[in-house]
């Protein structure tokens, strides 16, 4: 993968002290595990399991330690993932997600691609809210990298309504490369 030029984000993590006080967690590094893969960077932001989520005895802490060495899959049955995604310059792979994911462009501009043929550009700041669907994020940038951010949460089994058929999760070109969800 080629030198992707853009600063590795960092991750801060609040608690409390012994008095109730909010605190800085420092037990962990503020720099987040990442994941090369052939095309893209993925870094895990953080995860949890269970809503709503147990921050009690640092419960979701010790979560999100059990997956920094062995990551989920692309989603998280029962639990929500908190992932940055940078993407080099052309296209992605189609894939869907049995989740609602909150996407949000932090660098460049991203063009989400439905399987439909419809398509959006998104800028920095502009969110998109993906409810299972098959969809593709392409970078239109033929020379720089662009980031994105996303928070996962599983969903429902998903069926059309107009036609009763029930969606699978499609990993497509992404399937050699991260695990299903897990």
């Amino acid at each position: 993968m080629a030198d992707q030029q853009l600063p590795a984000p960092k991750r801060f993590i609040t608690g409390h002290d012994y008095d109730g006080k909010a605190i800085f967690d420092t037990r962990l590094s503020d720099e987040m595990p990442t994941k090369i893969l052939t095309n893209y960077s993925f870094r895990l932001g953080y995860v949890t399991r269970g809503i709503p989520v147990d921050l009690t005895g640092d419960s979701d802490i010790k979560t999100y330690q059990s997956y920094i060495t062995e990551p989920p899959g692309l989603a998280l049955l029962g639990g929500s993932i908190l992932r940055f995604v940078d993407f080099p310059p052309g296209g992605g792979d189609m894939h869907r997600t049995l989740s609602i994911d909150y996407g949000v462009v932090l660098e460049g501009e991203m063009k989400l691609v439905l399987d439909s043929g419809e398509s959006r550009v998104l800028r920095r700041g502009d969110v998109a809210v993906q409810r299972g669907t098959m969809h593709q994020w392409v970078n239109t940038d033929q020379e720089k990298w662009a980031r994105m951010m996303f928070v996962l949460q599983e969903s429902k089994p998903i069926t059309v309504a107009s036609s009763g058929v029930e969606l699978k999760e499609e990993l497509g070109g992404l399937g050699d490369q991260v695990r299903p969800s897990t």
